[in-house]
């Protein structure tokens, strides 16, 4: 067994050991890609965006923005191709935009921790990246649309479902997944409502928006891929369903 090396360390310089909500954490570890834009500001405390490029054992990558407060990250922590731990939750916000509503979703982050590799220990996570969590989001919300079943032309099931999950401050994140395969035929008899909790990780993908007057815009969606699913009752008693870890190409 190969022992992990890498050194970790926030920006205070030492490991922050923080109790998230159970019904919305996430970890994902990836490099960073492009450059941090400046978000918002609340109370003094700025808050930037920058991109999270998390490779798939396909050889893919997905790009997931990540919002951050100036207290847990240095300008040279965020800068292009550090590597980086990040925990905290996947949330979403209304955007209006040309008089219309439109969902955004970011992780925002509550810890993030640079993870420091010499050439040795990048080798050997080559070998045991298989069994290292890179990539993993944990959600506990209430189907709030009827799921939507559909399967493709190449008989591929699919389902989406759109959770409500909620946080503090009277507030819900509106977190859109998709399932696969036999976790798609159960979803679809799923009532509004219901409440479940899903493991799976969080996935960019690219798509077309056509607009009124003809043109076509590319966008990003993003979107949590069902690894498994189970109903919360309210005796606490879970019924699960779990499936292959399918990636959208």
């Amino acid at each position: 067994m190969h022992k992990d090396k890498s050194t970790k360390k926030n920006k205070g310089g030492k490991k922050l050991d923080t109790n998230y909500l159970e019904n919305n954490y996430l970890t994902l570890v990836g490099k960073v890609t492009g450059e941090k834009n400046f978000s918002h500001e609340i109370y003094g405390e700025r808050f930037y965006v920058f991109n999270l490029e998390i490779s798939r054992l396909s050889g893919n990558a997905d790009i997931i923005p990540i919002t951050v407060s100036e207290r847990l990250a240095t300008d040279e922590m965020l800068t292009a191709g550090k590597k980086l731990l990040v925990k905290g939750q996947f949330r979403s916000y209304n955007s209006y935009e040309n008089e219309k509503n439109r969902l955004i979703l970011t992780v925002f982050a509550k810890d993030v921790i640079e993870v420091e590799e010499n050439e040795e220990e990048q080798e050997e996570n080559e070998i045991v990246k298989k069994d290292t969590i890179t990539n993993e989001v944990v959600l506990v919300g209430y189907i709030c649309k009827a799921p939507i079943y559909r399967q493709t032309p190449f008989g591929r099931e699919i389902a989406d479902v759109l959770l409500a999950v909620n946080r503090a401050y009277n507030k819900s994140d509106y977190i859109p997944t998709i399932a696969w395969g036999r976790n798609a035929r159960f979803c679809q008899n799923l009532e509004v409502g219901t409440k479940v909790k899903v493991v799976g990780r969080v996935q960019s993908r690219m798509y077309e928006k056509k607009h009124d007057d003809g043109t076509v815009e590319n966008r990003v969606a993003y979107e949590v891929s069902v690894g498994s699913l189970e109903i919360v009752e309210e005796n606490d008693t879970t019924e699960t369903h779990e499936d292959e870890n399918q990636e959208a190409v």
